[in-house]
């Protein structure tokens, strides 16, 4: 894979927006722009229980700007797209049962919100690159595997919907007002600064935090359903590719491992590294069953042909983030 050390020519001195960068993916994206000497924009309204934390860019705080502001704020926008050389839009609504609990939102922040964002560089900063992150829950129901960009999009809940409608409207302003984007549908991604206090937005550190804690990790159905892992690192990586990379924009691309892993062998694999906890099968809960997608593994075909491919093994990620949550407990827990 390619060294991101070497896009430091790209981002250097360039004026770099990270909406949603106090989040999991945001901040770690941030804190990698932050070694690549970029001038960074960190945008954040900090939503509750989406994820949003300080802590999370404790260690650069000095080395970046940050606005509290929503996407959903036209005016603010306006102001703050002006004179980016690069927007990684990753301000979003992402909990799959919250979206169903309260679609109204999830629509208002997913689609109105990017519609904001997008009509503001439109009209005051078009030559502005934009890099949207999606979701596998995008393509729903999976039909084949492993699942390649063209999978038919059959989204099973109101998130996977309007991430779709999302990334359709990055697409859509590329075409036809010659914005430069390119969206990327993320697979589950775990690691560090990620949100610790619920299991809404990734079973993976659910799933640590409840084996750190020597609790019962409670699997639904039987655990052979497969999901495709991706350590946060390697999600940055490529986030960090694709937007260098002119060829990439209109177009979409997989982030994933490519390899398929249950969510039995992950429960009992974080359980080895941590030494602790216990593992429990219980039915499906019905709100859970009516949105499962089945199993799912990414064709990465099209990414790795931009240069990139994932490094780190999960066994690895896995160490990497309990160290990670070991020295930072007290502010990830409470």
């Amino acid at each position: 894979m390619k060294d991101i050390r070497g896009l430091k020519d790209v981002y250097e001195n360039k004026n770099v927006m990270v909406t949603g960068g106090l989040g999991f993916i945001g901040s770690n994206l941030s804190r990698q722009l932050v070694e690549l000497e970029a001038n960074v924009l960190i945008v954040d309204s900090l939503v509750p229980g989406q994820g949003g934390h300080l802590f999370n860019i404790h260690e650069f705080r000095d080395k970046v700007r940050v606005n509290f502001s929503d996407i959903r704020n036209e005016q603010a926008m306006n102001q703050l797209v002006q004179g980016q050389d690069f927007i990684f839009n990753l301000a979003a609504q992402t909990s799959h049962v919250g979206s169903m609990k309260d679609p109204f939102v999830d629509l208002d922040i997913n689609c109105r919100g990017h519609l904001i964002l997008l009509e503001a560089c439109k009209n005051f900063n078009p030559k502005v690159k934009i890099t949207y992150t999606g979701t596998r829950g995008q393509y729903g129901k999976i039909k084949y595997l492993p699942v390649d960009e063209n999978h038919p999009s059959n989204p099973t809940d109101t998130n996977g919907i309007t991430k779709l409608a999302g990334e359709q409207y990055h697409l859509l302003y590329c075409d036809a007002f010659g914005l430069k984007s390119v969206s990327l549908r993320l697979t589950n991604t775990f690691g560090p600064r990620q949100l610790m206090k619920h299991a809404g937005l990734c079973f993976v550190n659910w799933f640590i935090r409840l084996a750190m804690d020597g609790e019962t990790i409670t699997i639904f159905g039987d655990g052979t359903q497969k999901r495709d892992l991706n350590y946060v690192d390697d999600v940055v990586s490529a986030i960090l590719l694709v937007a260098a990379d002119d060829t990439s924009y209109g177009k979409v691309f997989n982030v994933g491992s490519g390899v398929g892993v249950t969510i039995k062998e992950l429960a009992y694999l974080i359980i080895t590294i941590t030494g602790i906890g216990n593992v429990n099968f219980v039915p499906y809960p019905e709100e859970r069953k009516a949105i499962e997608i089945g199993d799912y593994v990414a064709d990465i075909t099209k990414i790795k042909e931009l240069g990139w491919s994932p490094r780190i093994e999960l066994e690895e990620g896995l160490k990497r983030t309990i160290r990670f949550y070991e020295k930072y407990k007290d502010h990830y827990w409470n």
